[in-house]
């Protein structure tokens, strides 16, 4: 890669580095619920490899490397820098790539999907190495690819087909995603989810291996989730004359560890909920089951307002190119009660929030089925990074009928590294977006988890013949004034329908209706801003109005993560801000310009006409929603992927060019977290009671 090109893929210098602040609100848990947070938090740390397994095939030796030389250091550096024979500069341009590795959970970038390597030299990295026979094994292990960058699609996250990097398709280099499709109909069809598997392509080609992540290495006694049979030989269809197998036992050491942890933080469960939960977690663990961990979520669902909040397995399906298989995740925090009451009372209002959205009842759910709220202070975080805020389980057949849960995570919101600069925004508004754009983003989180994502109705068949909607008379679509002709049919899924697309697309309509309801002031009232009376001059319209400026600016800054060479975005969320920031600017009537100087388009500043939100701004809003709804909710995948690509694209001169090389040059390091770990000492006393003990974990 030429090196003008290889510098936007150098690490950032120096990195942001930003604690999760959660001491106090877990020494206010009494030992039982500590012991079940630590339990919770060794159990998701416990599956570290497996998100590195997941990333990149040289990940996990990185990771291992890194870890030998700081045992060998002793915690001098310094020490190991003279042995290595290499520069301060160099170590600390090292040090700064470790972090971000670490950070990452890998080597790619959780947001923005592109590998990021070391500022320093090769050839110092070996030095550091040479210096331990262990981290020496471990840098060999890598193979170089800690460095690697002569083909530069392997520089993004994608299908191995177009070139790109992936470890969900492990050796399969030559699979293609025709039959990655074909595989996913299949296990559709059979009614084996995918969440926890890998696909592999033997090399004779006739064989797809389904990697299913457990404990056990063996189909379970009972059977799995589709019987006892492990290998299909398909007869007709793209795989005609094909084998398909289950392969148990992926990430079995990573499992057997979860699986332990799981079944303490069982044990010491504040009720039954939280033990049948942990339970169900156990059992998919243990033999691979997700109809086991789909009960852990009904659980989950069930358990109203605990002490410690949790989730964790195979959630989202972001990185795998598919868009169907998930990354490890798991999470352990602390509930902030006065946060939590403000978010209590927006889920109270929601009821009569969705019902001002852009389309009538036939596209919503018959009910709302009201959720527990909660605002979190995180204690562990496992996974390669952390979101704001989040709205759980993503299987539609428990979120229409059984409901869901949205938590946001207020130590994430509030992390703020030094010095931090914040370009695009012009100086007329740069006081009032410092003072505001944690309040404003806290509202539009909770406005995005509870209603956008919380929203909307499937038009389904739900088995042969029998419809969720009334199929004589069919639903008029607001958008053509005609009864809808296209539903999801028996088996389908959002996901399954509109594939790799899903998590962009899903993105984009809830960031629109939390930027559609923030004009509500009765919500900013809820947030302890203004009265409830419209007035765009008041506290509340500085809300809005930064909440405007933030989602103009996040837009903008999105570009960061587009490839022009690959035309690829790197992050569903960043294309779906972006094509809010190009609703921005079609909206006409001067509402939102992008100002600059000169023809390479210098110093850009975002200029969002205050007065005119709660007309232009909210029309235009509205009527992109409500075009993404409606397809969404008709399965109409042809025009809604076509009109969502149409929004998101970016065009080669301007944007691809222009804007880009602005953005770029403005680019500011991404936030890389400080977590605590937990350790826990049983007391030699009668009561056998034990306590926990928190200290720093970098």
């Amino acid at each position: 890669m030429h090196a003008d090109d290889l510098k936007h893929y150098l690490a950032d210098s120096p990195p942001s580095i930003v604690r999760l602040e959660i001491e106090k609100h877990f020494e206010a848990l009494d030992d039982r619920q500590k012991r079940y947070a630590h339990f919770i938090s060794q159990a998701s740390f416990s599956g570290t490899r497996i998100v590195l397994r997941q990333i990149s095939p040289e990940s996990e030796a990185i990771y291992d490397f890194i870890l030998a030389l700081h045992k060998s250091t002793g915690g001098d550096w310094k020490a190991l820098q003279s042995k290595a024979g290499i520069s301060e500069e160099e170590l600390q341009q090292f040090l700064e790539y470790s972090a971000q590795f670490l950070g990452n959970n890998g080597n790619y970038k959780s947001f923005g999907d592109s590998k990021f390597i070391p500022r320093c030299s090769e050839s110092a990295v070996a030095a550091l190495a040479a210096t331990s026979p262990e981290a020496k094994k471990f840098y060999e292990a890598t193979k170089g690819g800690i460095f690697s960058s002569d083909k530069p699609g392997l520089m993004h996250l994608g299908y191995p087909g177009e070139g790109h990097m992936t470890t969900y398709y492990p050796e399969s280099s030559d699979i293609t995603k025709d039959e990655i499709d074909a595989v996913a109909d299949w296990m559709g069809d059979k009614g084996l989810l995918p969440e926890n598997t890998r696909l592999a392509k033997t090399n004779s080609g006739n064989v797809f291996e389904i990697l299913i992540a457990s404990a056990d290495t063996s189909v379970p006694s009972e059977g799995g989730d589709i019987g006892k049979e492990t290998e299909f030989k398909i007869a007709e269809g793209p795989l005609a004359g094909k084998t398909i197998k289950l392969v148990y036992g992926d990430h079995s050491k990573e499992m057997a560890a979860v699986t332990h942890n799981i079944q303490k933080a069982a044990e010491n469960g504040a009720n039954d909920t939280q033990k049948q939960m942990y339970n169900a977690y156990a059992k998919s663990f243990k033999d691979g089951s997700l109809l086991s961990f789909k009960d852990s979520q009904r659980f989950w669902i069930r358990d109203k307002g605990p002490a410690v909040e949790s989730n964790i397995g195979f959630i989202e399906t972001y990185r795998d190119p598919a868009g169907i298989r998930g990354e490890w995740e798991g999470f352990a925090a602390v509930v902030n009660q006065e946060r939590t009451r403000a978010f209590g009372a927006l889920v109270d209002a929601a009821p009569s929030l969705i019902p001002l959205l852009p389309w009538d009842k036939s596209f919503e759910k018959d009910k709302f089925l009201a959720p527990d709220f909660t605002s979190l202070e995180v204690m562990t975080f496992a996974g390669s990074g952390i979101p704001a805020g989040i709205n759980i389980p993503n299987y539609d057949d428990i979120r229409q009928t059984e409901g869901f849960k949205n938590v946001s995570l207020g130590n994430v919101l509030s992390a703020k590294a030094p010095n931090e600069k914040i370009p695009f925004i012009a100086d007329k508004d740069l006081d009032l977006y410092r003072k505001y754009r944690d309040a404003s983003f806290e509202v539009q989180v909770g406005l995005h988890e509870l209603t956008g994502h919380g929203c909307g109705k499937l038009l389904q068949e739900t088995s042969e013949g029998e419809y969720n909607f009334d199929k004589a008379n069919p639903p008029v679509s607001p958008l053509t004034g005609k009864p809808v002709t296209t539903w999801y049919k028996p088996g389908q899924t959002w996901g399954s329908v509109f594939g790799s697309i899903a998590g962009a697309y899903e993105e984009c309509r809830a960031e629109l209706v939390a930027m559609f309801l923030s004009c509500e002031f009765p919500v900013l009232k809820i947030f302890g801003f203004g009265d409830g009376s419209v007035d765009m001059d008041s506290e509340a319209g500085d809300i809005l109005y930064t909440s405007y400026l933030s989602m103009a600016r996040a837009g903008l800054v999105s570009l960061e993560m587009f490839d022009p060479k690959s035309r690829k975005w790197g992050q569903p969320h960043s294309q779906a801000r972006f094509s809010i920031l190009q609703c921005f600017l079609q909206a006409g009537d001067d509402f939102c310009k992008l100002e600059y100087s000169g023809d390479d388009a210098r110093d850009i500043k975002i200029q969002i006409d205050r007065s005119k939100i709660l007309t232009t701004g909210r029309k235009a809003v509205g009527d992109y929603l409500q075009k993404l709804h409606i397809y969404k909710a008709t399965a109409n995948v042809d025009t809604g992927i076509k009109f969502f690509n149409e929004m998101s694209g970016v065009d080669a001169d301007y944007w691809g060019k222009k804007v880009r090389d602005e953005v770029v040059r403005n680019k500011q390091p991404r936030k890389v977290f400080v977590q605590a770990n937990s350790s826990w000492t049983r007391r030699r006393a009668r009561s056998q009671s034990s306590t926990t003990m928190l200290r720093s974990r970098a």
